[in-house]
């Protein structure tokens, strides 16, 4: 019987993704666990590996096809002893249910699937027999809640009639809202309902104020829509306030020369290691989270999540788009480690290689524009983060030390918090922990 290989999820939220490149071709035998494909996603290239052994009886989507839905079938390998001409493949490519989340298994099989192709007739995503679920999406769900929408009332475009995100972002367009019934989904912690999401102008309306000729469009990649959705989405939802505050590091700065000047060679007699200043950031980060642990949070709608450790991300520009690979544990860390482990993440980002276990999650983050000599900036959240810190420049000022008038290298730091989760003092008792970790780095090595 031939085995059909599918679009896998690479990460809780995939809908979709690029078949960048196939490494077999039909008629080739593979065995189970050789890696047959490449996928793109928004943020990382993944390898597909063949579930079984068997000889590629067709490819089924073209290398370099953009936008295939997961779970649809992408290829179909003919078994031990079965003829890969004969194989039959009609309908191989129409996708296939979608895989069953946590969600999904807690819903009813709906034995006529709703055809893609026509949202506005498809069947209303099924209720459990409690009628408290629906079959929808996480992120569905997620963005239905944060904007009043009864995700009940909709009717789902998805594999079976799931409703997707497209399923609310329509709804949304059309002004449809929470209908506030008893049966309704819960309202979102601060008991108030988000806003609506802005629209703004339309795009057409948007380019007919430039001359035609004066601007290059250029469509936007997955990583840059993605942005734009949770980044907007943490603007509208998250009720932030900043604390600013100001570290003296000639002392981190000495470490660190000292640090780096005593580091061992390796085998091509080069240091083993060199630490960089925002290794020392994300190290203090993690110590203060330490000190201060009611910071070290998150917010749900139900509760707040208080970590056993600090796991720190940090922001990484890549080409038009941004990462924040997480540091985790890194309180447990040596400042070596953690600047191995960034500047091996880093790397990887850049090449979009990075796991999505790599960049999802975390507690906090720190983004660091110190090298750009940048002063000072705010940071947006980042969900699930309850906190990020903005690095500015340390730049040398006139200082007061024991009453009198000296020259010391100063560097700004700017703390965003989510005031459901953090109160103010918290927050400035936070930033005090920061500021003295970095003004006695040697505090860190302890």
């Amino acid at each position: 019987m031939s085995i059909k290989i599918t679009m896998p999820a690479l990460s809780p939220t995939m809908e979709e993704g690029n078949l960048a490149k196939w490494l077999v071709k039909e008629g080739d035998t593979v065995a189970a666990g050789d890696v047959i494909a490449e996928i793109e996603t928004d943020k990382a290239t993944m390898e597909v590996e063949a579930v079984d052994e068997g000889t590629v009886a067709k490819l089924l989507v073209e290398a370099g096809a953009e936008g295939v839905k997961v779970n649809e079938v992408i290829a179909v390998l003919a078994e031990d002893g079965e003829d890969a001409s004969s194989v039959d493949v009609s309908g191989s490519a129409d996708p296939a249910p979608a895989a069953p989340t946590a969600e999904a298994e807690e819903a009813p099989k709906v034995e006529t699937p709703a055809p893609a192709s026509t949202p506005a007739t498809a069947a209303p995503a099924p209720s459990a027999s409690n009628g408290d679920r629906v079959f929808a999406s996480p992120l569905a769900r997620r963005i239905a809640q944060q904007n009043n929408i009864e995700i009940a009332a909709l009717s789902g475009s998805g594999p079976h009639g799931r409703i997707v995100k497209a399923d609310v972002e329509a709804a949304m367009v059309s002004g449809v809202s929470s209908g506030a019934t008893q049966d309704a989904a819960p309202a979102t912690a601060s008991t108030v309902p988000a806003p609506q999401m802005a629209t703004g102008p339309s795009d057409d309306a948007v380019r007919a104020l430039f001359e035609e000729g004066s601007f290059e469009a250029k469509p936007h990649d997955g990583m840059r829509k993605v942005i734009a959705q949770r980044l907007t989405e943490s603007a509208q939802t998250i009720p932030a306030y900043f604390v600013t505050m100001e570290a003296e590091i000639d002392a981190l700065l000495a470490l660190r020369s000292q640090m780096n000047a005593a580091a061992p060679q390796d085998g091509d007699g080069k240091p083993a290691y060199k630490l960089s200043v925002n290794d020392f950031v994300v190290k203090a980060m993690a110590m203060s989270l330490k000190a201060v642990p009611q910071a070290n949070v998150s917010w749900t709608s139900t509760d707040r999540l208080y970590h056993a450790h600090s796991d720190v991300g940090v922001a990484v520009a890549v080409d038009d788009g941004l990462f924040t690979p997480i540091v985790r544990r890194a309180e447990e860390k040596t400042l070596s480690v953690i600047s191995a482990e960034i500047k091996d993440m880093a790397g990887r980002a850049r090449d979009k290689k990075l796991k999505p276990q790599e960049y999802q999650g975390g507690c906090t983050a720190v983004s660091n524009l110190g090298m750009f000599g940048v002063k000072e900036f705010t940071s947006i959240i980042n969900p699930p983060h309850a906190s990020i810190v903005s690095i500015g420049a340390g730049t040398q000022r006139p200082v007061v030390r024991d009453g009198k008038l000296a020259v010391g290298t100063v560097m700004g730091a700017t703390f965003a918090f989510d005031h459901r989760a953090i109160d103010g003092a918290l927050g400035a008792e936070l930033a005090a922990s920061f500021k003295n970790y970095l003004e006695n780095p040697m505090a860190m090595l302890a």
